[in-house]
């Protein structure tokens, strides 16, 4: 079982392969250039260092969504056009679970909480925990405020690993609204990683949870910032 994963929901690109229960290679970058300029490039230095002939992958696992529009975008586009090109079937992995992957096995004392930065005081984010070994979900991703989400988590009251590149953004607000026992992942599992894409792609396939390319769209969870401006302004015009 070989599972080619990419990830470029937020500001890290990252690609990786996973064969059986090995992660065979990843790349993984957060600098400032686009995915647009990185994934494709990251993703035939793999092929070539690793001499993989691509039509020799099962499955082609995406990070879904929810995360950077444009990121998305290029995720989805460029698992589609191999998915297509190869005849391959795709696994949607949501990214916000991928992420809680990272910290695998924290025990059922404590939560995982990803949260990325969604602009506008809010954040994509989900609750986690981890029992007999298999990741639980105790609250589905979606887009909170940052204070809805600390009154969600001190309401469930057990410690808290907070992860993503919200943390950077609402560290401050966490110390002060966070009424529960709460600590920050370490840098090196702290953000999107295709191998836990992958990972879990690895347990996804297992159950029969693919689909073609040709179904496959990412999952944004809200509106763009483009499409609420646009509705603004129709509700303008219409009241005018």
């Amino acid at each position: 079982m070989k599972i080619l994963a990419l990830d470029s929901s937020g500001l890290v690109a990252s690609v990786a392969v996973m064969e059986n229960d090995t992660l065979v290679a990843e790349y993984t970058m957060n600098y400032k250039k686009t995915h647009s300029q990185t994934l494709l490039p990251m993703l035939d230095e793999i092929k070539n260092n690793i001499q993989v002939d691509l039509s020799s992958i099962d499955a082609i696992a995406v990070a879904a969504g929810p995360g950077s529009f444009t990121g998305l975008r290029i995720g989805s586009a460029t698992a589609k056009g191999l998915g297509l090109a190869l005849d391959k079937p795709l696994i949607a992995v949501p990214t916000v679970d991928a992420l809680a992957y990272n910290l695998y096995d924290t025990g059922e004392d404590t939560v995982v909480c990803p949260i990325m930065d969604a602009r506008r005081n809010q954040v994509y984010t989900g609750i986690y925990k981890f029992q007999n070994h298999e990741m639980a979900i105790v609250k589905e991703q979606d887009a909170l405020s940052i204070q809805e989400l600390l009154e969600v988590l001190n309401g469930i009251g057990k410690k808290v690993i907070f992860l993503g590149d919200g943390v950077p953004v609402f560290k401050e607000i966490i110390k002060e609204k966070c009424k529960v026992e709460y600590s920050f992942a370490p840098a090196h599992l702290s953000r999107q990683r295709a191998g836990a894409v992958a990972a879990l792609a690895g347990i996804y396939f297992a159950q029969g949870r693919i689909q073609t390319a040709t179904e496959h769209q990412p999952d944004y969870l809200r509106v763009s910032q483009a499409e609420r401006e646009r509705a603004e302004r129709l509700a303008k015009t219409e009241n005018a």
